[in-house]
């Protein structure tokens, strides 16, 4: 029997709108749960921030990961990565299964750019083993790139069995595309929108898209679709698109 899985990415802006002009958080609840997706994978998650609590009125109480989440994806996971005076942000999962192991791994290739690694093991019916789920935001130059992509790649060869299906998704920054390339030929990786319109998704900036800086990479499934989304609506909420996919694992 398949398995089918529907998958979303999204950085969040930490739930600002362009310029940083309104706070979009519950819109963008709203937009997120309308996908109807089975696991999320979110990047620029504001876990918390005493300045914006403070100043914004309609600010929620609970982290940005569990405002989002909040009775749809029963389970969820949070990555530390940038910490300052005021508060932290990273990037999360969330998870209509069970997450029955998780690990944040930090992959900054600076001291003025915090990065990390997301990795969420998940029990889904009818699979044999885990599904392993990473979330990654990469840096922005491409020397610091590469040497995440190498951490990236080491972390799957070390930790995840060579059967065991695996979705890797979020902001690569990758403007050359380069990483499939690495992701592909060496750990024998898809990336979705590759596999189902020729190229990966232009998802940056939102109002017009013109870089494929998101991405989402699979391996043990089929890719039933692959969109990218970046009407009006979307584009009210962050800087980048949303992507979504559907998976069939048979």
């Amino acid at each position: 029997m398949s398995t089918v899985l529907r998958v979303a990415s999204y950085n969040i802006h930490k739930g600002f709108s362009h310029f940083n002009r309104r706070v979009v958080i519950h819109e963008l609840r709203d937009r997120l749960r309308a996908l109807s997706a089975d696991i999320v994978f979110l990047q620029e998650v504001q876990g918390s921030h005493l300045g914006h609590a403070e100043r914004f009125a309609n600010w929620p109480t609970q982290s940005q990961h569990e405002f989002l989440a909040d009775s749809v994806w029963d389970d969820f996971a949070y990555g530390k990565n940038a910490v300052y005076d005021e508060g932290h942000h990273g990037n999360a999962i969330l998870s209509r299964y069970p997450i029955v192991r998780w690990e944040n791994l930090d992959i900054s290739a600076h001291t003025f750019e915090s990065r990390g690694l997301l990795h969420a093991e998940m029990h889904l019916p009818g699979l044999a083993q885990p599904l392993h789920c990473i979330c990654v935001h990469l840096g922005l130059f491409e020397r610091g790139r590469a040497k995440q992509m190498h951490q990236l790649a080491e972390r799957i060869r070390c930790t995840v069995p060579d059967d065991a299906p695996l979705v890797i998704a979020g902001d690569f920054n990758d403007w050359r595309i380069r990483a499939g390339q690495q992701l592909a030929y060496e750990l024998g990786l898809h990336e979705v929108f590759e596999s189902a319109h020729g190229s990966p998704a232009r998802s940056f900036p939102s109002a017009f898209p013109l870089f494929h800086l998101d991405r989402i990479y699979v391996r043990g499934f089929e890719i039933a679709d692959a969109q990218v989304l970046h009407g009006t609506h979307w584009r009210r909420i962050s800087d980048h698109a949303v992507l979504v996919t559907t998976l069939v694992h048979a």
